[in-house]
């Protein structure tokens, strides 16, 4: 798996073999913008209110190099009329700024993304 393309659904199984609370619903809001011109998505929250656990799920829900059926089947989500038509469909790109942050103290974070980018896919961007 990529280092930020297409991760699978692994940081989200992990999640649901915790103690998880459902928000699958912010899926069908998502689904609503795809393909117009708000599809360009911003998960915003107070710290520390499950910013990454949302983007975990969005990825594992889009990203279209695993099976993520099982993990959403008893979820909300599963009961919206979009769930099977955006289920796994799409390429994802997972960045987890925080993690550039902690490392190179919030400094060249975009010359960093730059860089790793065409390793990750396999070719220049």
């Amino acid at each position: 798996m990529g280092i930020y393309i297409n991760k699978g659904n692994g940081l989200f199984r992990q999640a649901r073999n915790s103690e998880y609370i459902d928000k699958s619903a912010l899926i069908a809001v998502v689904n609503q913008t795809l393909l117009t011109e708000k599809r360009y998505t911003c998960v915003t929250r107070s710290r520390r209110f499950g910013k990454s656990m949302a983007a975990k799920m969005l990825a594992a829900y889009y990203d279209n190099t695993c099976e993520s059926r099982s993990l959403f089947a008893d979820l909300q989500i599963a009961q919206h009329p979009t769930f099977e038509e955006h289920l796994n469909k799409y390429p994802v790109i997972y960045l987890d700024l925080s993690a550039f942050a902690i490392e190179l103290g919030k400094r060249d974070i975009v010359n960093r993304i730059m860089k790793a980018l065409p390793q990750d896919q396999g070719a220049p961007l």
